[in-house]
């Protein structure tokens, strides 16, 4: 599973990282965890809002942090 925080390395989106770090701990399973910071990049997602959330590729969260056990709600599916 590959994790996407999208944002420009604010307070939110440092939280929402902390957040999804959170949740791949407590339910014990593999994923790769990284923060694109790239404005072009974050466009090419069509995301127009900060922090974004984002599963394999497919955007499931914009312009809200979500916590621990919405992501974990999010990634156990």
């Amino acid at each position: 599973m590959k994790i996407e925080i999208l944002g420009a390395g604010c307070p939110k989106c440092k939280q929402l990282t902390a957040n999804a770090e959170a949740a791949v701990r407590e339910l014990n399973i593999q994923a790769e965890i990284g923060k694109v910071t790239d404005i072009d990049k974050i466009t090419d997602y069509g995301v127009m809002m900060t922090p974004a959330f984002v599963v394999d590729g497919t955007v499931v969260s914009v312009g809200k942090v979500l916590n621990t056990d919405e992501i974990k709600k999010i990634i156990a599916k």
